[in-house]
């Protein structure tokens, strides 16, 4: 290992400089809030002022502390169920089907197709081990 600059011979950085402790704050960061130490409760209570007063920055920022923006949300559709790693074309099709008659989204669809397919993977891999099992176990009766 050779050390230029404090990197290896293949360029990345080598150990002795972990960086900051997990949890350091930024000097910035740190100072912004030890002036915000104790004035929070009045700071929230002149936004809401503002907001009531019409001040639609304020009312924005409110609302969204209040209620943020959802980022995704359930949907609901019938989907069969998913015992063997076959029956994920039926969940499949069911999806699709969904998409087409616009009930789910392409993305909502995109998402519950990557759900299945790792479904489908798990309880085909869990498929797989059973069958290993069974033939370990026949091939040490013999």
């Amino acid at each position: 290992m050779t050390r230029k600059s404090g990197r290896n011979s293949d360029g990345t950085f080598g150990a002795g400089n972990p960086g900051k402790p997990r949890g350091t704050r930024h000097r910035v960061t740190r100072a912004v809030l030890d002036l915000l130490d104790g004035q929070a409760e009045q700071i929230t209570q002149q936004a809401v002022s503002m907001a009531l007063e019409g001040d639609t920055a304020a009312l924005r920022l409110c609302l969204e502390r209040i209620a943020p923006p959802r980022r995704d949300s359930p949907v609901e559709f019938t989907l069969p169920p998913m015992e063997t790693a076959k029956d994920a074309a039926k969940a499949a099709a069911a999806v699709i089907a969904e998409v087409a008659t616009g009930e789910l989204t392409p993305i909502e669809g995109a998402h519950i197709m990557a759900l299945i397919e790792t479904y489908r993977r798990t309880l085909e891999l869990t498929e797989l081990e059973s069958r290993l099992a069974a033939l370990e176990a026949k091939g040490t009766q013999k």
